[in-house]
C-alpha cells in the first residue's frame, strides 16, 4: 500500500472523486467495522471517522496503489488507536452476556460472542484474516506486527478448519 506523492503517476488514469469512492466503500467498511468493534453505533461512528481521515489526506490517499485496502489499514488502525485511548480512560466496555446457551440461538450470535471475547489485536487478526480473506503476512503488515504473531504459544493460531468467506458474510 504505497502512496505516490500528490501528484497522479504518469500513464495512470485520474483517481476517483472522495465521493464516488465514499459511496462506493462505505458498506463494506461498515461491515469490517462491526465485525471489528461488534456495536452498530460504534461501527457507524468508526465508518464514519475512517471516512472523515481519509477524506482530510484524500489529495495522498487518492494515488495509493490499492485504495481499498489503504482504507482498511485506516479503519483497523483507527480501531485499536480508540480501543487504547478507551483503556486508557478506564472507561467500562459492555459486553453482551458470555457466551449463549448453544441449542436455542443461531452460528451468526455464537460467531458475534466469540469474537466479543477476543482482545482488540486478536479481534483485528481474526476479521482481517478472515472476513476481509487476506493474507497472514498481509495482516501482519496491516498491525504493524510480524506473521509470528500467531504462534500456537500466543493463543492466535488459525483455527483448522477455516470457515468459508461465504459462510461468513451470509450469517453476519
Amino acid at each position: 500500500m504505497r502512496i505516490s506523492g500528490s501528484e497522479a503517476p504518469q500513464g495512470s488514469q485520474a483517481p476517483p472523486s472522495f465521493e464516488a469512492f465514499a459511496q462506493a466503500s462505505q458498506r463494506r467498511l461498515y461491515r469490517t467495522a462491526y465485525l471489528l468493534c461488534g456495536n452498530p453505533e460504534t461501527a457507524r461512528d468508526l465508518t464514519q471517522t475512517t471516512l472523515a481521515k481519509l477524506f482530510q489526506h484524500w489529495h495522498r490517499a487518492s494515488f495509493a496503489d490499492h485504495i481499498e485496502a489503504y482504507a482498511t489499514t485506516v479503519l483497523t488502525r483507527t480501531y485499536l488507536a480508540e480501543r487504547r485511548r478507551r483503556l486508557r480512560d478506564l472507561v467500562a466496555h459492555s459486553r453482551p452476556d458470555p457466551r449463549p446457551a448453544l441449542g436455542d440461538t443461531d452460528l451468526r450470535l455464537t460467531l458475534i460472542s466469540a469474537l466479543s471475547e477476543l482482545p482488540p489485536r486478536a479481534r483485528a487478526m481474526v476479521v482481517l484474516r478472515y472476513w476481509e480473506d487476506q493474507s497472514v503476512e498481509s495482516v501482519a503488515e496491516l498491525l504493524n506486527t510480524t506473521h509470528t504473531a500467531w504462534r500456537p504459544s500466543r493463543g492466535l493460531t488459525p483455527p483448522p478448519c477455516r470457515p468459508s468467506r461465504w459462510t461468513l458474510r451470509t450469517l453476519l
